[in-house]
């Protein structure tokens, strides 16, 4: 391809994105899949330059409606289109050969050339100031969401939306049935993948550079999984042991499921449960190649399935890793922050409350339940957990220190681990682990246990 036909593969990808409103990496997946002409350094420049401007969208957004609003034309609703938003993303951070105004030109498969009208947006853009921008733009995040965040972290704000907005690097965990992190570090690093110790998780190792995990042998023989550092925090805080029946009440495809299994050294029952057989069957061959064979999977109809019924006070330790907003990613998935809406958070804040008693009562007394988001909204975390804990009494919360006690001595202060991009260099992530009472009396609804 011609550096203009790799910036109008852009642009068209971006529309897709915009017009069938799906999470870009599956339409940007599905772009290539259907042009398989496209060569692998093409893809590769088309990508950089896609996610590029998704994480910058909203400036970029915000820049052609400033121009637009300077110079009105009957055009102000195509704003957001994919030609608009690399017309801006072309003035804000020229790349020559690349993000290139001069590119436009119509050739081989080129942008067209700029319009009258798109002459004089760029010349308003031009014009800019910083001080122009609203505060939501330069903190991408759509306006509702940027006052969410300043009222959650103050003076940090800013520098937590801007950890935010860069991109994450790739994290594994060490898979401890096959091998010790030492090990795993040498072998990649004779594959050619260097990585560094993660500073919180003692199984974890973060990729100096983006490195193809997945083509490595380290991969395929099941001594490493690629998991963000903070979700590998969740399970060392459930603190699952050999021999315990515990519980991944929202396992999906497994990535936590694996993790448990390795605490547990494949001694015990460990059942992943979860609401989508298909979730649940992408994870098998993920189990076979960990070698995880202590696993039990149980799809459920919801809620209120009546095999949680049947083995209720049952479990050493549940893990409830609940459906959420998924803030905390939005590192890797820079576009999930424009398809979530407060209607959106006010039917999830409602659904994990429904889903986080249906998992209390397969706690057995003594036992310990832990509730995990990949949120950073306090609704869909200590709010969530204080009304969990006011309506059942019998449970109460169990600090990190308590919960994990090999946990370093900048988290161990927490009552409930909050990790974020700024502080932590990890994604945003919640986790409360909670004690049932050792005396078994459950207040449930008002029911007593005998």
């Amino acid at each position: 391809m011609t550096p203009g036909g790799r910036l109008q593969a852009v642009i068209e990808a971006l529309d897709a994105v915009r017009m069938e409103g799906r999470p870009a990496d599956r339409v940007l997946h599905e772009y290539f899949r259907a042009r398989r002409y496209i060569g692998g350094r093409d893809r590769r420049v088309v990508t950089e330059l896609f996610w590029r401007t998704m994480r910058m969208r909203a400036r970029l957004a915000s820049d052609c409606a400033l121009a637009e609003a300077r110079n009105p034309t009957d055009a102000a609703v195509r704003a957001e289109s994919g030609r608009r938003l690399a017309i801006a993303l072309c003035v804000a951070e020229k790349v020559p050969g690349e993000a290139d105004l001069a590119l436009f030109d119509g050739e081989a498969y080129a942008p067209q050339p700029l319009d009258k009208r798109e002459e004089t947006w760029v010349a308003a853009m031009r014009r800019l100031k910083a001080s122009d921008r609203p505060e939501w733009a330069w903190a991408e995040t759509p306006e509702w969401l940027w006052e969410r965040f300043s009222a959650i972290w103050g003076d940090a704000a800013e520098a937590e939306i801007k950890a935010a907005r860069a991109e994450a690097r790739v994290d594994l965990r060490v898979n401890t049935l096959k091998t010790d992190r030492a090990a795993a570090k040498a072998r990649l690093a004779a594959e050619g993948i260097a990585t560094e110790e993660t500073p919180w998780s003692p199984i974890g190792l973060r990729c100096v550079e983006r490195a193809n995990v997945a083509a490595s042998g380290a991969f395929a023989e099941g001594w490493v999984e690629v998991q963000d550092e903070s979700a590998q925090l969740a399970a060392l805080l459930v603190g699952a042991r050999p021999g315990e029946t515990v519980v991944d009440f929202c396992a999906g495809a497994g990535g936590k499921t694996l993790a448990l299994a390795a605490t547990m050294a494949n001694k015990g029952r460990l059942i992943a449960c979860d609401v989508s057989q298909a979730r649940l069957d992408r994870g098998a061959d993920r189990l076979k190649r960990a070698g995880a064979f202590n696993v039990t999977r149980r799809a459920l109809s919801g809620e209120a399935d009546k095999w949680i019924k049947r083995h209720k006070g049952t479990a050493d330790r549940v893990l409830v890793d609940a459906p959420c907003s998924g803030s905390g990613t939005w590192r890797r998935n820079p576009d999930a922050r424009w398809r979530t809406t407060p209607e959106d958070l006010a039917e999830l804040t409602a659904k994990q409350a429904r889903i986080l008693a249906s998992a209390a009562r397969l706690v057995r007394p003594g036992g310990r339940l832990v509730y995990a988001t990949c949120s950073m909204f306090e609704e869909e975390n200590g709010a969530q957990v204080a009304a969990f804990l006011a309506a059942r009494p019998d449970f109460a919360p169990l600090p990190v220190a308590d919960a994990w006690p090999g946990a370093p001595a900048e988290l161990a202060g927490q009552e409930m681990l909050r990790l974020t991009p700024g502080r932590h260099g990890t994604d945003g992530f919640f986790v409360a682990a909670m004690q049932r009472a050792a005396d078994g009396a459950e207040t449930e609804q008002g029911e007593e246990t005998p």
